[in-house]
């Protein structure tokens, strides 16, 4: 009579193999769309704060719609190099701890095989998989390294392989959601020469943006949109009126 907790080893290694092919396109996507949402949400919510703040501070100082705009276009310029730079790096770093950790944890595989399939009897043990069944398990990635690897980053360290082009495609796009958020509240004082006049429509027109972003940012992060659009504008209102008002004192 066969032994029913028995797992054939060659039929487990290409069941994770399989398994591994297809929960990476899984991941990659669910990755790639995740942290496209957070890039352009980091760009287009400072780009929408900061140049309405810079505005509506110089628009207290009773200067020309003209200086605001240069002032405005030279801080987004500014402003998305310095955010999609930061974007840029921050990916690089990441990569660069994965590297590490992956050269770590391939050499112990290497030095010490032992203490590695006992530290993967563990982490199947974790998950309901009781050590006589994990044996046959443990012995199939033992002779697929490869595999084991790519078992012991995900399983034990929780880390995923990056994507190389992460960090150019990251810095990109914080930079052009910073520019397109920047250019919100500087477009009144395109058309109103008076500053006054431009920074009520500035107002108006921000506040606005900054609602529909908060409500987007709400519905793509899984928040309450209503309460994410109140919040989001509540706090780039706030920081314009600060700056509004502090640059009144300061003048005066």
């Amino acid at each position: 009579m066969g032994n029913n907790n028995y797992i054939d080893p060659e039929k487990l290694t290409l069941l994770l193999e399989d398994q591994k092919e297809s929960s990476k396109q899984i991941i990659v996507k669910h990755f790639k769309s995740s942290e496209t949402v957070r890039d352009i949400v980091l760009g287009v919510s400072d780009g929408l704060t900061v140049p309405f703040a810079l505005a509506a501070g110089l628009s207290s100082a009773d200067v020309p719609s003209s200086l605001i705009v240069v002032a405005g276009i030279a801080e987004v310029v500014a402003g998305a190099i310095s955010m999609g730079l930061g974007g840029y790096l921050a990916a690089k770093s990441e990569a660069e701890v994965y590297n590490s950790e992956l050269k770590r944890k391939n050499q112990a595989i290497i030095n010490d095989p032992e203490l590695e399939a006992a530290t993967t009897a563990e982490i199947l043990l974790k998950h309901g998989i009781e050590p006589h069944e994990s044996e046959p398990a443990v012995k199939a990635l033992r002779r697929n390294p490869e595999l084991w690897l790519d078992f012991l980053m995900k399983f034990e360290l929780g880390l995923e392989k990056p994507d190389p082009l992460r960090g150019l495609i990251s810095g990109v796009t914080i930079a052009t959601s910073y520019v397109i958020g920047g250019s919100v509240p500087l477009l009144p004082y395109l058309v109103f020469p008076i500053a006054r006049e431009a920074l009520i429509a500035s107002v108006v027109v921000t506040i606005i943006a900054l609602m529909i972003f908060g409500l987007a940012k709400g519905y793509f992060t899984g928040s309450n949109p209503f309460k994410s659009a109140i919040l989001t504008a509540f706090i780039g209102a706030s920081a314009s009126a600060a700056a509004y008002y502090l640059a009144k004192v300061i003048k005066h």
